[in-house]
Protein backbone atom coordinates (compact mmCIF):
# COMPACT_ATOMS: atom_id res chain seq x y z
CA UNK A 1 0.00 0.00 0.00
CA UNK A 2 1.26 3.44 -0.98
CA UNK A 3 1.67 6.00 2.02
CA UNK A 4 -0.22 9.62 0.62
CA UNK A 5 1.90 12.83 1.91
CA UNK A 6 1.57 16.46 2.37
CA UNK A 7 3.84 16.26 -1.10
CA UNK A 8 1.43 13.97 -3.17
CA UNK A 9 -1.42 16.69 -1.52
CA UNK A 10 0.58 19.68 -2.38
CA UNK A 11 1.03 18.06 -5.92
CA UNK A 12 -2.96 17.48 -6.00
CA UNK A 13 -3.28 21.03 -4.96
CA UNK A 14 -0.96 22.91 -7.56
CA UNK A 15 -2.46 21.25 -10.18
CA UNK A 16 -6.31 21.97 -9.36
CA UNK A 17 -5.20 24.89 -8.77
CA UNK A 18 -4.59 25.81 -12.51
CA UNK A 19 -7.60 24.43 -13.75
CA UNK A 20 -10.49 26.50 -14.99
CA UNK A 21 -12.71 28.17 -11.43
CA UNK A 22 -15.70 26.39 -13.06
CA UNK A 23 -13.90 22.94 -12.60
CA UNK A 24 -12.15 22.87 -9.45
CA UNK A 25 -12.81 24.15 -6.26
CA UNK A 26 -9.07 25.06 -5.21
CA UNK A 27 -8.89 26.86 -8.25
CA UNK A 28 -12.25 28.75 -7.30
CA UNK A 29 -10.80 29.46 -3.57
CA UNK A 30 -7.56 31.15 -5.55
CA UNK A 31 -9.36 33.41 -7.91
CA UNK A 32 -11.42 35.01 -5.14
CA UNK A 33 -8.14 35.94 -3.84
CA UNK A 34 -6.18 35.05 -0.69
CA UNK A 35 -8.59 36.58 1.83
CA UNK A 36 -11.30 33.98 0.58
CA UNK A 37 -8.91 30.82 0.86
CA UNK A 38 -7.71 32.04 4.23
CA UNK A 39 -11.00 32.43 5.83
CA UNK A 40 -11.53 28.95 4.64
CA UNK A 41 -8.25 28.01 6.35
CA UNK A 42 -9.46 29.70 9.91
CA UNK A 43 -13.01 28.38 9.39
CA UNK A 44 -11.31 24.95 9.05
CA UNK A 45 -8.69 25.71 12.22
CA UNK A 46 -11.41 26.42 14.64
CA UNK A 47 -13.23 23.95 13.64
CA UNK A 48 -10.73 21.25 14.08
CA UNK A 49 -9.68 22.99 17.67
CA UNK A 50 -13.41 22.32 18.74
CA UNK A 51 -13.37 18.75 17.69
CA UNK A 52 -10.47 18.56 19.81
CA UNK A 53 -12.43 20.07 22.77
CA UNK A 54 -15.28 17.98 22.58
CA UNK A 55 -12.56 14.43 22.12
CA UNK A 56 -14.53 13.71 18.81
CA UNK A 57 -12.05 11.81 17.17
CA UNK A 58 -13.43 11.24 14.27
CA UNK A 59 -14.25 14.91 13.24
CA UNK A 60 -11.23 16.45 14.35
CA UNK A 61 -9.88 13.58 11.84
CA UNK A 62 -11.72 15.01 8.77
CA UNK A 63 -11.34 18.81 10.02
CA UNK A 64 -7.43 18.27 10.27
CA UNK A 65 -7.34 17.33 6.77
CA UNK A 66 -9.49 20.26 5.57
CA UNK A 67 -7.00 22.35 7.80
CA UNK A 68 -4.31 20.60 5.99
CA UNK A 69 -5.90 21.26 2.65
CA UNK A 70 -6.79 24.52 3.09
CA UNK A 71 -3.05 25.62 3.94
CA UNK A 72 -1.65 24.40 1.03
CA UNK A 73 -3.73 26.76 -0.73
CA UNK A 74 -3.50 29.63 0.94
CA UNK A 75 0.40 28.34 0.55
CA UNK A 76 -0.15 27.68 -3.29
CA UNK A 77 -1.78 31.29 -3.63
CA UNK A 78 1.02 33.16 -1.86
CA UNK A 79 3.86 30.96 -4.06
CA UNK A 80 5.08 29.12 -1.22
CA UNK A 81 6.13 25.62 -1.53
CA UNK A 82 5.76 23.24 0.67
CA UNK A 83 9.42 22.29 0.74
CA UNK A 84 10.07 25.62 2.54
CA UNK A 85 7.84 24.91 5.58
CA UNK A 86 9.16 22.04 5.90
CA UNK A 87 12.49 23.45 5.72
CA UNK A 88 11.51 26.10 8.36
CA UNK A 89 10.54 23.03 10.75
CA UNK A 90 13.18 20.82 10.05
CA UNK A 91 15.24 24.27 11.14
CA UNK A 92 13.28 24.74 14.68
CA UNK A 93 13.58 21.07 15.89
CA UNK A 94 17.09 21.59 15.58
CA UNK A 95 16.44 22.91 19.09
CA UNK A 96 13.86 22.39 21.65
CA UNK A 97 10.46 24.25 21.38
CA UNK A 98 11.13 26.18 24.39
CA UNK A 99 14.34 27.59 23.31
CA UNK A 100 13.46 28.43 19.47
CA UNK A 101 10.26 30.60 20.95
CA UNK A 102 12.55 32.49 23.53
CA UNK A 103 15.14 33.45 20.50
CA UNK A 104 12.49 34.83 18.68
CA UNK A 105 12.54 38.96 18.47
CA UNK A 106 9.34 40.07 20.37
Amino acid sequence: MTTFTLDDLARIVATRAAAPATESYTAKLLADGPAKAAKKLGEEAVEAAIAAVQGDRQNLTAEAADVLYHLLVVLQGAHIPLNEVMAELERRTAQSGLAEKAARKP
